[in-house]
């Protein structure tokens, strides 16, 4: 066999070895991405540290666009957010509807994790794609502890949103008393209206929470 043509085959054999022993590892890393998602969907945070410490990637995102962190908050899952945050997952990550890991933890009622992900630098700004922001999911799911976080770190209580919608008015629609009387008491003007000229009394009224509407009436 001539020499020159046992080198070239040799080093042909070599290159595919390794770009197979690559392709191996990178298998590998796709599957423990898929059982990190799998162990967090589960809530099993022992099988998730486990598996960000063997290596998995802790911005792995689903189908959907979910991040492990998007679905650790939107469960309210504090202990499974702490291990993908300490394991630098992207507290700003949204997933293709452009839901925060702050917005699902605002949906889900947990003021304990929404306090944590403002620590981690997650921004009160952004909004989803039907246009809400963490702020108004912290309103109208009537999480007060919530949205008293989001006041504290800087949204306006009074901020316009889409359609000319209020905090208030998210609040009142819902049937929120305790998030509405946080707004009030924060300074949130009950006369503003909407662009179809409703204030959030009227908003309560048409949604059938007399009591509230009272409580809001300007």
């Amino acid at each position: 066999m001539d020499h020159r043509f046992a080198r070239f085959a040799l080093g042909l054999l070599l290159a595919l070895q390794a770009l197979a022993a690559h392709g191996q590892r990178g298998m590998e890393n796709v599957n423990m991405n898929s059982q990190l998602l799998g162990a967090v969907r589960a809530g099993n945070a022992a099988r998730a540290k486990e598996l960000l410490a063997g290596g998995a990637e802790a911005n792995s995102r689903d189908r959907n666009g979910d991040s492990a962190l998007n679905l650790a908050a939107s469960r309210g899952s504090t202990g499974l957010a702490e291990a993908l945050l300490a394991a630098r997952a992207d507290a700003n990550l949204p997933n293709l509807a452009g839901v925060t890991p702050l917005m699902a933890a605002s949906y889900a009622g947990s003021g304990v994790l929404v306090r944590r992900l403002l620590a981690a630098g997650a921004r009160i700004d952004p909004v989803d794609r039907i246009k809400k922001n963490a702020a108004v999911y912290a309103a109208a799911q009537g999480c007060a502890d919530c949205l008293l976080a989001l006041l504290q770190a800087g949204t306006a209580v009074n901020d316009r949103l889409d359609a000319q919608l209020t905090l208030l008015m998210w609040a009142a629609g819902q049937g929120q008393e305790e998030t509405a009387r946080l707004l009030v008491e924060r300074g949130a003007d009950r006369s503003l209206r909407d662009d179809r000229g409703k204030t959030a009394a009227d908003i309560a009224r048409e949604a059938n929470h007399a009591k509230l509407a009272q409580l809001l009436a300007p």
